[in-house]
């Protein structure tokens, strides 16, 4: 691993996200154009994101399932809207066991249609009602720009997807998962969101409404960070989704999508990180701590051994390593773990084996020479509270940033004023239609992110058009 020096965000943020992927041992390019390979290092950081997940997913009544990753092309082409808005991004099988298919296959950008397809055959009565499925897999879709876990051609996610008898039941599925990612951002990873619902021209393809949580990057750039989709009936009378209702009559299911993917990865890198590397939240990091001995020599080195394995089992509870590693100094090991984000180090040498005591190091702090001296019994409780603190402090210090950063803006001249100067959300007053948003778009490159829920009613003009409006809107220059 190089521990070479990072290049700065501030002198090109871009390089860094890169860089900073590679050397901390994440992921690294795939010989397929646009994709990656996640190395164990990232593939742990997603385990423990999926399980965070999992557990949030199962204590609302969804069961996981697995379904082919290939999918008949007419599956696509039934739902118009889907089919137009997933096309450019198709990989789509025509040869297979040296023989031409009778009809083409699509490795799967996304379930709806598949699942749709079976949901017809499974679902016959409201008592089958609702169906509650999500999955774990991984997709395809053929980007032209592509960046190491934010667009990659292949990527993998959780894919919800359910069956309800009312739109009312539909509507409420869709605000619960949204809540559900939104929990799990904020109190899981410590990134702060924004949850509301996508314009029109943002929406999934295919859907009735979108909603989203928005968060903001290091850079101030927006990043959609998952999504959750009431389908209305779309894909049921695409799908031929019916059931009979109580008074024996037959009726289309209402369905939702939601998903959350890899590119998470990316939004704690980008939110959390600083020129020395990853700083990752303890509930989600591969590693919560680590040790490194310091042996010193003679008699010395076993006196070290033996307290860092008395401390080692002390802290049996967490995701502990302990860096004994030869022909390297202390100093290396230090950089090598402050590049790799674990929030806390712990040193022990000969001095503090003689007064029972170690050196706690936190990784979230910007002074890397602050150190605590702790003591080694009783240690556990003590790192049980300093891990509390780092990811109680992380939620605060990434709010900060984007409250700091975002903007409440009255006219377009000064939309675009502050878009150029200072950048972030830009929170607007919004009565405008589908071809002013993309000319705003075509314009400045910025997005409405969403409509964000819970608006307290105020009541103003619109930056743009100048109409009165109730509706506001968060706009942003986006991954």
């Amino acid at each position: 691993m190089s521990t070479d020096r990072l290049p700065s965000r501030s002198d090109n943020y871009s390089e860094w996200y890169n860089q900073l992927i590679l050397r901390a041992e994440l992921a690294d390019y795939a010989p397929v154009r646009g994709c990656m390979v996640v190395r164990p290092y990232g593939w742990a950081l997603w385990e423990n994101i999926q399980a965070a997940l999992d557990r949030r997913f199962k204590a609302t009544g969804h069961m996981n399932a697995a379904f082919p990753i290939f999918i008949p092309k007419s599956f696509l082409e039934r739902e118009k809207e889907h089919i137009e808005g997933f096309a450019p991004e198709l990989a789509i099988v025509t040869i297979a066991g040296g023989e031409e298919l009778e009809e083409p296959l699509v490795v799967r950008p996304t379930s709806e249609t598949i699942i749709g397809h079976m949901y017809a055959k499974w679902i016959k009565s409201y008592r089958d009602l609702p169906v509650l499925i999500n999955l774990w897999n991984n997709v395809v879709r053929w980007e032209l720009r592509t960046k190491l876990f934010l667009r990659t051609t292949e990527f993998y996610w959780q894919e919800g997807h359910t069956a309800h008898a009312t739109a009312d039941e539909a509507e409420e599925e869709t605000l619960r998962m949204l809540d559900i990612y939104a929990d799990f951002a904020e109190n899981e990873a410590a990134v702060p969101v924004i949850r509301g619902l996508k314009s029109d021209g943002e929406k999934f393809a295919g859907a009735l409404r979108s909603y989203s949580i928005e968060a903001m990057m290091g850079d101030l750039r927006a990043l959609q960070a998952g999504t959750s989709h009431n389908l209305g009936e779309n894909f049921a009378r695409a799908f031929n989704i019916r059931y009979l209702d109580h008074q024996n009559q037959l009726q289309y299911c209402w369905t939702t999508s939601w998903g959350l993917s890899t590119r998470f990865v990316g939004a704690i890198i980008m939110v959390h990180g600083d020129d020395r590397g990853l700083v990752l939240p303890p509930r989600l990091a591969p590693l919560q701590v680590v040790i490194v001995p310091i042996l010193g020599s003679g008699d010395q080195r076993q006196a070290v051994e033996s307290a860092v394995q008395r401390i080692e089992a002390d802290l049996s509870e967490f995701r502990v390593r302990v860096d004994r590693r030869e022909g390297v100094t202390p100093g290396f090991k230090f950089n090598e773990w402050e590049l790799r984000g674990v929030p806390l180090r712990i040193e022990v040498g000969p001095r503090d084996v003689q007064e029972g005591s170690a050196v706690l190091v936190r990784r979230d702090t910007s002074d890397r020479k602050a150190k605590e001296t702790v003591r080694q019994e009783g240690i556990a409780a003590t790192v049980r509270d300093r891990l509390a603190s780092v990811q109680r402090d992380m939620l605060e210090r990434a709010t900060q940033h984007r409250d700091q950063n975002t903007h409440r803006v009255g006219s377009y001249e000064e939309f675009k004023s502050v878009l150029d100067g200072k950048g972030g959300f830009l929170h607007v007053f919004w009565d405008g239609s589908a071809e002013d948003e993309d000319r705003i778009k075509e314009e400045t490159k910025a997005t409405i992110r969403c409509f964000p829920r819970n608006e307290n009613g105020e009541r103003g003009r619109c930056f743009y058009t100048g109409g009165e409006t109730m509706r506001s809107a968060v706009f942003a220059r986006a991954y």
